[in-house]
């Protein structure tokens, strides 16, 4: 594999024995390749994988994903498709039955055991949750497995859905919220019904989306996720108005989850390439739409909280999740929102960068057994913040060091994250070792995000699938109905 530079872009070229040289856009502008490749690209965060991985090294990876030892992050968010049935045919779909002439959908039993099987994770046992499909709210019994997360001890759970069951079901929601879901993350590719037509294939989606948004309020959840499945030429020029709408709705909206288009699931290649975009288009689309509001350098790559976790952790003796990612994963940013609806991304109010680096001061000191010059050094981040309100939050997160607290800082703000899921043209190994988004299987195997789209899903669906016939003869429903 080779990465170089040509007109500020930076490409992948690969060879393959059959297939030949071929090449794909790897990110869209070279300045901030190499901001976030010099800056966040070293030892320092790189982590340590699993103390004890689920499968052993024999291919070599990315075919003894299980977790294998080459591993080097542990599962920061769990993801269990509870079904591949839906009740819509998205084209842009990683999974749906209707396309597989399938219906995959792990018993009860299975998934509380695959739930365990992330709790064991060693020396971090995974404490976030998403419950994904197909379509998860078509099964009836997703508030019990809800439940069984909780039980688990999963502090953080999210349903990942296209909102259709929860705005015309305000019980079936409620059920959800009650059984202990902490986030809605919603399928949300803009305000246009247009975008919905080529992405989703098919209209009126728009006031769906509203629905959800005040189902939420009525029943007391405030932490949506509006998840944009992002293609150049069809919703690429509504970053803006998808901001806007997040900030005008931060009481219940929490973070916009931006994914650029992969070419995995049922797109077809040529049509997908011409949507291709990168994260540091996203990030200059975003700057142009907001005036400037938000610019490119209010971001940061998705493993800038490596040194807080680090430094938090000889605080506080304990564990905390190390986002040891791959910095071209994903970037992120934090608008903080005033009582006058108007927003400044956080570097307003605090230098990020001279923060994490006293985290990594904390750290050092910490590991050399310098327990109370670690606390003192502390002291430093109060005086960086450049608000009373951001400086309250810096303190709870600092002093209390626990979920509530960050809970309560997100009260004003709204994050904006951008993940760049990988598939079969831009594929890197690298990226893959460092991934922290892994599925867990009935096999009772763990597989990063991207590894496991673009190469293994079929296979583990297969093994546990039900031919359509079989399943709606043995249901008497159809694969598109809550069972």
């Amino acid at each position: 594999m080779r990465v170089y530079e040509e007109k500020d872009v930076i490409f992948l070229e690969k060879t393959c024995p059959e297939h030949g040289k071929f090449e794909d856009v790897y990110w869209g502008d070279a300045e901030l390749f190499r901001w976030f490749y010099e800056n966040w690209y070293n030892a320092r965060y790189v982590g340590s994988g699993l103390e004890n991985p689920h499968t052993k090294t024999v291919l070599g990876c990315p075919f003894d994903c299980g977790i294998c030892p080459q591993h080097r992050t542990p599962t920061i968010l769990g993801i269990i498709d509870v079904t591949n049935r839906c009740n819509m045919a998205c084209p842009v779909c990683f999974a749906y039955a209707g396309a597989a002439n399938y219906v995959y959908e792990p018993s009860y039993e299975q998934i509380v055991e695959m739930i365990k099987l992330l709790r064991a994770n060693n020396p971090w046992a995974c404490n976030a949750l998403q419950f994904s499909g197909g379509e998860p709210t078509v099964r009836n019994d997703l508030p019990d497995l809800i439940k069984e997360a909780k039980k688990a001890g999963m502090s953080h759970i999210e349903v990942n859905t296209n909102g259709l069951r929860i705005a015309e079901n305000i019980d079936y929601f409620k059920k959800l919220l009650d059984a202990g879901l902490s986030t809605l993350y919603l399928q949300f590719d803009g305000l246009r019904e247009e975008i919905y037509k080529k992405t989703r294939a098919r209209a009126n989606l728009v006031p769906v989306k509203q629905k959800v948004i005040e189902n939420a309020r009525a029943i007391g959840l405030d932490s949506i996720v509006l998840v944009v499945t992002l293609a150049k030429g069809v919703n690429d020029k509504d970053l803006g108005d998808i901001v806007d709408y997040a900030v005008k709705n931060h009481d219940v909206v929490r973070c916009i989850n931006i994914q650029p288009v992969s070419m995995a699931g049922r797109a077809r290649k040529d049509e997908m390439r011409k949507m291709r975009i990168t994260i540091p288009d996203t990030i200059k689309e975003i700057e142009a739409q907001t005036n400037g509001a938000i610019t490119r350098w209010d971001w940061r790559p998705v493993n800038w909280p490596v040194p807080v976790s680090k430094g938090m952790g000889v605080i506080k003796s304990r564990t905390y999740p190390e986002f040891t990612i791959h910095p071209m994963c994903g970037a992120a940013t934090f608008l903080v929102v005033d009582k006058d609806g108007s927003y400044k991304p956080i570097m307003r109010y605090v230098d990020v960068d001279k923060f994490a680096e006293v985290f990594w001061e904390v750290y050092y000191s910490g590991v050399k057994g310098k327990k109370t010059m670690a606390k003192v050094k502390m002291l430093k981040l109060l005086p960086m913040a450049k608000s009373d309100f951001v400086r309250g939050l810096i303190k709870d997160v600092v002093t209390k060091g626990s979920y509530e607290a960050l809970g309560n800082l997100m009260q004003r703000i709204v994050m904006i994250g951008i993940m760049h899921f990988q598939d079969v043209w831009n594929f890197d190994l690298d990226r893959v070792q460092k991934c922290a988004i892994h599925y867990v299987t009935p096999d009772m195997k763990i597989r990063s995000f991207c590894t496991y789209n673009s190469i293994h899903r079929p296979n583990v669906e297969k093994q546990f699938a039900t031919p359509i016939n079989e399943w709606t003869r043995k249901t008497g429903k159809k694969i598109n109905e809550p069972a």
